[in-house]
């Protein structure tokens, strides 16, 4: 008993500084927190699969509020459940938070700063290319799975974003469905 407390107290305490660390060093966003959160707990912890991984990213991205609180929730609750929810959110939530602060209490010195203002416009390029990293590999994990259906849906929501200018959450509400429609079929046919 007393092995298996101290086995989960040290897993909670690696899921707050892993966290803690991916939140401290993660600039440009939740898709960015995304692939770091992929990297740390699918490729080296290997607390979670690819695929669940994906399934989280669709869940953090579909629900309302900031991608990196989300994501942080459904890891969090996967793993060591509510106690894993409060570690990751209050984990996500400090560096940012000392981070805006420290900025808020400079702000008139970095406002004007020519060297802030190139380096934040470095960081720009920097997050573009590992937003595309992201895409380029959950794209290559929906096309190794031969999955016609999700590429057929993932190409459709891309044309229909891109070329036909549809709002997102409309995207997000058709998906919605047809995965419903998808799992209702599928367990239809399971029950047979």
């Amino acid at each position: 008993m007393k092995d298996n407390l101290k086995n989960n107290h040290n897993m909670l305490f690696r899921l707050f500084l892993s966290t803690l660390y991916i939140s401290a060093f993660t600039f440009g966003g939740g898709y960015v927190i995304v692939s770091l959160m992929k990297k740390k707990f699918v490729d080296d912890y290997h607390w979670i699969d690819e695929n669940e991984m994906l399934d989280f990213v669709a869940i953090a991205q579909s629900a309302p509020g900031p991608i990196a609180i989300n994501g942080a929730i459904v890891v969090g609750y996967r793993l060591a459940g509510i106690l894993g929810i409060g570690i990751t959110i209050l984990a996500t939530v400090i560096p940012p938070f000392v981070i805006i602060s420290v900025i808020s209490f400079f702000y008139n010195a970095f406002r004007d700063n020519f060297i802030v203002s190139q380096m934040l416009e470095g960081m720009q390029a920097g997050v573009g290319a590992v937003i595309a990293s992201v895409t380029w590999d959950m794209v290559s994990g929906i096309i190794k799975d031969k999955n016609t259906g999700a590429v057929l849906i993932m190409i459709a929501a891309f044309i229909a974003d891109c070329i036909f200018q549809i709002n997102v959450i409309y995207i997000i509400l058709v998906c919605i469905l047809i995965g419903v429609c998808r799992a209702l079929m599928a367990g239809r046919r399971h029950k047979s």
